[in-house]
């Protein structure tokens, strides 16, 4: 990992999956080397963007030769710490956590959701490999179970007590569902997701 990982824009850190995504679909095509212009047509963005991302890093290719994929794919999973497995839980057991619940590719990308909770247990949860717990059982589960990110599928209202009582807990990643910016330490990365807002930016472009 990169001493000054602190330094490295934000914005750097969230196109690196594409790049593991994008290279792994090269991978299966059997390809060995990219070039930084292959792989900036691959994206739509320049090829100067993604020499200047990776060298946030130090270098992973040479002058003319391209980038050797297996070589950048391994180094970029390591800067991501996707080589190892993250115990996971959701918090609200509604029609979208359960949706999340039964969703394999978290799993498949080494995202192990190993707990849900909600107030309310439903009796319809098929998946056995998963505890299910009242809220007031949280602290104790994720230490238990040594759960590092929570997923949150509650409503809006309760999002923010729910994140809370997470941080409380321990977990230091949350990927949040509810329409809703949570207040949080600065030592906590949160990902928030809103289809809705994604909904009305396009609905600007209908009428044009």
């Amino acid at each position: 990992m990169n001493e000054h990982e602190h330094e490295i824009p934000e914005i750097v850190i969230i196109r690196l999956p594409l790049y593991v995504r994008t290279l792994s679909e090269l991978k299966l095509l059997n390809q060995t080397t990219v070039s930084s212009q292959h792989l900036g047509n691959l994206l739509q963005t320049t090829p100067a963007q993604i020499r200047k991302d990776f060298s946030h890093f130090g270098k992973f290719g040479k002058q003319g030769r391209g980038y050797n994929i297996n070589y950048l794919l391994d180094e970029l999973r390591e800067i991501l710490n996707l080589n190892q497995k993250w115990n996971t839980c959701v918090v609200g057991i509604g029609n979208l956590g359960q949706a999340v619940i039964n969703y394999h590719g978290f799993k498949n990308e080494g995202y192990l959701i190993k707990a849900a909770f909600d107030i309310s247990i439903p009796s319809n949860i098929s998946n056995k490999d998963i505890v299910v717990k009242s809220i007031s059982e949280m602290k104790s589960t994720i230490k238990q179970l040594n759960i590092k990110i929570a997923i949150v599928t509650v409503p809006a209202p309760d999002a923010q007590g729910v994140i809370d009582r997470l941080v409380e807990s321990g977990i230091k990643a949350i990927l949040n569902y509810a329409p809703m910016k949570p207040v949080l330490p600065k030592t906590i990365v949160c990902r928030n997701i809103d289809p809705v807002l994604s909904l009305q930016s396009m609905s600007y472009y209908l009428n044009k």
